[in-house]
């Protein structure tokens, strides 16, 4: 895959990424797969459904990269709220909106209407943070990004499954 930062001449901003071991595969329980009980959604569920987002970089997973874990994923199903904390993979990265675009475009994908999503990034961990973290806040700065077209192809890439 070739991301915004590559191919054009431009070199990579982090060019040798430090790489961490993929979790393992989550165990279905037996009250996940009784369908007459609610399937209440948690924290290891929504990490499944980011873990596995290319970075727009690197040939890699956000998992791998450890841009995503488990541990900063909050989700209160009673509440109907979902925070992820993501953590660019050096302090200037100028593909942080990109990322958390690509989570938060999953997220609204893949879970039902009346979840409120809070994406952002990790707290001291981006030069930008306050600027990626209202840009990801605000819907229609994130509607209008997805009517830009090469911009939704971008994000589509990182949200397909490798070949």
């Amino acid at each position: 895959m070739v991301g915004p930062g590559q191919g054009g001449g431009q070199p990579l901003q982090n060019a040798n990424p430090l790489i961490y071991r993929r979790s393992g595969e989550r165990p279905v329980t037996a009250r996940e797969e009784d369908d007459e009980l609610p399937d209440i959604i948690d924290d290891r569920e929504i990490f499944d459904l980011i873990r596995s987002i290319n970075d727009p970089e690197h040939p890699l997973t956000l998992e791998e990269l450890n841009v995503v874990e488990q541990v900063r994923v909050k989700v209160n199903d009673a509440e109907s709220t979902v925070s992820v904390e993501f953590t660019p993979t050096i302090p200037h990265c100028s593909m942080a909106t990109l990322i958390g675009l690509s989570i938060k475009v999953k997220l609204i994908r893949s879970l039902p209407e009346r979840f409120k999503l809070d994406v952002h990034i990790t707290p001291g961990t981006h030069v930008s943070e306050h600027a990626v973290n209202k840009q990801l806040a605000d819907k229609e700065r994130v509607a209008a990004a997805l009517e830009n077209s090469h911009l939704l192809e971008v994000v589509n890439q990182c949200l397909s499954a490798r070949s």
